[in-house]
């Protein structure tokens, strides 16, 4: 059996002013303009879900992007896109900190 080489590229973000809306609306629009990139096979952007308080659960983050590649080497071309590029140009001023969690099948 064939293993997969997918890859996950989950980024959270936390904004400067969490409670500013706009700001948000912002940052969501923002990360749409990524699906415009062509190696991921897949993007999911999101906010912290109304699940039950639990010690092990952060919901401190403003929003959470997941894009799943085929491999490294998609990641690393996703990297260097001229898209990924501008929505960091454009929306790097709404976040205070970012936080990257990659993982490979195994």
């Amino acid at each position: 059996m064939e293993q997969s080489s997918q890859m996950l590229h989950h980024v959270f973000f936390w904004l400067k002013n969490p409670n500013a809306k706009e700001d948000l609306d912002s940052l969501i629009q923002g990360l749409k303009s990524l699906g415009k990139i062509d190696t991921p096979k897949m993007i999911k952007i999101g906010v912290p879900a109304a699940t039950p308080k639990r010690e092990v659960v952060d919901d401190s983050y403003s929003a959470s992007l997941l894009l799943v590649f085929d491999s490294v080497a998609d990641h690393d071309d996703y990297q260097v896109d001229p898209i990924h590029k501008k929505f960091i140009e454009d929306c790097a001023h709404l976040w205070e900190k970012v936080q990257i969690y990659d993982s490979q099948d195994v």
